[in-house]
């Protein structure tokens, strides 16, 4: 193996190491994929993983207009790629394939750096801003995995509207969960009130139900994925359900963590074909 196909196993595979560095969850759901959308899912989980060490991680120790301009240069470069079909950052490369196999454009991709950009400059955002924040940071981000869950089963020829409103609503739930679970490290750390709990906005049983209801319009649409996705999705949905849960009682200063013995029973259930819980209370 040579050449281009050298190349792109290459780049996929750096994507999936990746993957399976940060984030044991997402690698867990992600095996239960069929082996024609596991890694386009990757490829896409992979560039937005390095979008966000730019902003919160491995560049934190780069000056803020820094930071702005290696992001601005991601983007570019991740645009261009999805022009060319090259890129000589493997990451990229791998997302370009996927995107410009399964028709994933730029109205997707620059809200997603839109969003990761108003973390350079924004700590309290109001109703407005937060939804719009959420839409670019996680909500085309399940619309980038819809496009490459219907693209890996051809014959269907239309985007249901019921499937984007689940996957939008499924990467806002999330999103808004993530925020929950690192509250004291953006308000202490950071700096910032994504949800507005800090500015009094909004409270924290307000916000609990919102995600309930999300995760319940996105658990009604699981079942009429492709096959290939199902069980990784309702996985996935099963986890932050779980984590929903937990948050209920649990100390705002605590990280909450799903124990490894209840992700394998969420697993058994998917693979079992168990449709998802409401969590809805």
């Amino acid at each position: 193996m040579t050449g281009r196909t050298l190349y792109d196993r290459c780049a996929r595979d750096a994507a999936g190491a990746v993957i399976a560095a940060y984030s044991t969850s997402f690698a867990l759901a992600c095996r239960l994929l069929g082996t024609r959308v596991r890694p386009h899912v990757r490829n896409v989980y992979a560039l937005v993983r390095i979008a966000d060490e730019i902003v919160d991680g491995a560049a934190d120790t780069l000056a803020p207009q820094v930071r702005r301009a290696v992001l601005d240069e991601l983007e570019a470069d991740t645009l261009i790629a999805l022009s060319r079909g090259y890129s000589a950052n493997l990451v990229v490369h791998a997302f370009a394939g996927t995107a410009r196999e399964c028709g994933i454009g730029a109205d997707l991709i620059r809200p997603f750096f839109a969003s990761m950009r108003t973390d350079l400059d924004r700590a309290d955002h109001d109703a407005a801003s937060h939804d719009a924040y959420v839409y670019g940071s996680a909500e085309v981000i399940g619309l980038m995995c819809l496009h490459v869950f219907l693209e890996a089963d051809r014959a269907r020829a239309t985007y249901d509207p019921a499937l984007v409103e689940g996957a939008r609503r499924l990467g806002a739930a999330f999103q808004d969960i993530n925020f929950l679970r690192d509250q004291a490290d953006d308000t202490e750390r950071l700096g910032r009130d994504y949800l507005g709990i800090v500015s009094g906005r909004t409270n924290r049983a307000d916000v609990l139900a919102r995600i309930d209801a999300d995760l319940d319009a996105a658990a009604a649409v699981i079942g009429d994925l492709p096959a290939d996705c199902r069980r990784a999705v309702a996985v996935a949905h099963g986890l932050f359900a779980e984590l929903t849960r937990r948050l209920r009682s649990a100390d705002t200063s605590t990280r909450v963590r799903v124990p490894g013995a209840k992700k394998v029973r969420i697993a058994a259930r998917a693979v079992a074909g168990r449709p998802p819980r409401r969590v809805a209370v």
